[in-house]
């Protein structure tokens, strides 16, 4: 058991670098894509494959985040614990961690199918781009929400070998609820952004505005949701799980209008977190019982 420790801690390191629980936000709905797109639940070796390319993919573009970011985590009060600007890890073996991540992610794209190796280094040019656009651009919510957005639409191709509109919109509504719960988060590091240089909407715009913008962002997402019940052919347990997100979309922003950023990490992630697992959820009775 000793000798297994050292490794144990490093493993815990890694997951903690990558905030590997994170994942709950997309891979619900890349295997919700991937059931719309088989319109039930596809090969047990096409679940298997769309999965080890989100968590490679995810893990690669957290790890060159991290990266990116060491230096301004450094100064950052509430990331200067974090195991890169602490020294817990070496930077070689996160660029290292980084290489086998994308490795895995694109090997498991090979294994799907031609198009979606084809389109698996956009992919990662979006996923490494998006580690320095606060550097120069208040949009950074919006690259995330993209990269994100990937999910559904490639896990669809990697069902059908094609893409098609209801991924498309999918995403799209991923990208916009992304971004609006990024704006949030953003508002923990206002004070330091601003110091830094650094750009977010909170930093530019302030607080009020950063929380109006982000309202209007999830309103597009519920809007979108339901958009798809008309392209997708879903009926009333889809419809309650869009029911239910708008539910957990508006306790997040009464959360943070009542107790303000000490609500934080329940508005960020536990409301966001249910959302996706509850949507792919519903989804996935809907298609299957219906």
């Amino acid at each position: 058991m000793n000798l297994l420790q050292p490794a144990i801690r490093k493993t815990a390191l890694y997951f903690d670098l990558v905030k590997f629980s994170h994942t709950v936000f997309a891979l619900p709905f890349a295997f919700m894509g991937a059931i719309l797109a088989a319109r039930g639940i596809p090969a047990p070796s096409t679940l298997l494959w769309i999965m080890l390319a989100m968590v490679g993919a995810r893990s690669g573009a957290m790890a060159m985040n991290r990266l990116a970011d060491q230096e301004f985590d450094a100064r950052n009060p509430r990331t200067r614990e974090r195991a890169l600007p602490k020294g817990l890890v070496r930077r070689g073996e996160v660029i290292l961690f980084a290489l086998g991540s994308f490795a895995l992610f694109l090997f498991a794209a090979s294994r799907l199918n031609p198009l979606c190796l084809k389109l698996a280094p956009l992919a990662m040019a979006v996923l490494i781009l998006y580690s320095y656009t606060k550097r120069f651009t208040f949009l950074s919510h919006l690259i995330l929400g993209l990269a994100l957005a990937m999910a559904p639409l490639g896990a669809w191709i990697a069902v059908t070998g094609e893409a098609a509109a209801v991924p498309v919109v999918l995403g799209i509504a991923v990208l916009f609820w992304v971004a609006g719960f990024d704006i949030l988060y953003a508002m923990a590091d206002i004070d330091f952004d601003r110091v830094a240089g650094l750009h977010s909407i909170p930093a530019r715009f302030g607080i009020p505005a950063g929380l109006a913008i982000s309202r209007v962002f999830h309103a597009v997402t519920l809007l979108l949701l339901l958009l798809l019940i008309f392209l997708s052919d879903l009926r009333s347990f889809y419809l309650a799980g869009v029911l239910f997100a708008s539910g957990l979309l508006i306790y997040e922003h009464l959360l943070l209008l009542r107790y303000g950023l000490k609500r934080l990490d329940a508005a960020f992630f536990t409301a966001n977190g249910l959302l996706s697992i509850s949507l792919f959820g519903f989804t996935l009775l809907d298609v299957l019982l219906l």
